[in-house]
């Protein structure tokens, strides 16, 4: 293999990789993962995937907020960065356990609002880290 065609072949591996979010508005937020646009209310994001969160899996409610079992599934991705939205107004929270898992496992993670979050995890996908977020578009 000629050192173009396998830098090439590498280079084209880590793009489809990357997931973007690529519009927020309320009730609505679209992601393109593997050049494949998606459309969701609430959803999951990981560096090459998303999909939906559907918050009867678990029975999140606004308050406690995000549980440990509603980011199982992007910690199984292997990601370095978490990020956890709050919701256009901040009503979403998150459960004190789903903070002390993500300390046990050294994985840095941001608690904001949802549009400063999407923009936070564009910016770290776009540096190359494997980020994962959770998206909340309503309050």
């Amino acid at each position: 293999m000629s050192e173009h065609l396998f830098y090439g072949t590498i280079w084209g591996m880590i793009q489809t990789q990357i997931s973007e979010i690529t519009h927020i508005s309320w009730g609505k937020i679209e992601v393109v993962a593997n050049s494949t646009k998606h459309a969701f209310k609430d959803c999951k994001v990981w560096s090459g995937g998303a999909r939906e969160w559907n918050w009867q899996e678990t029975g999140t409610r606004h308050q406690p907020g995000i549980q440990p079992a509603d980011i199982q599934e992007i910690l199984d991705k292997r990601i370095e960065v978490m990020i956890l939205s709050r919701g256009m107004d901040l009503m979403l929270h998150t459960c004190p356990e789903t903070e002390t898992l993500l300390q046990e496992r050294n994985i840095p993670y941001h608690i904001e609002e949802t549009k400063t979050a999407v923009a936070l995890f564009n910016q770290l996908a776009r540096e190359g880290k494997r980020v994962g977020g959770i998206f909340h578009s309503t309050c």
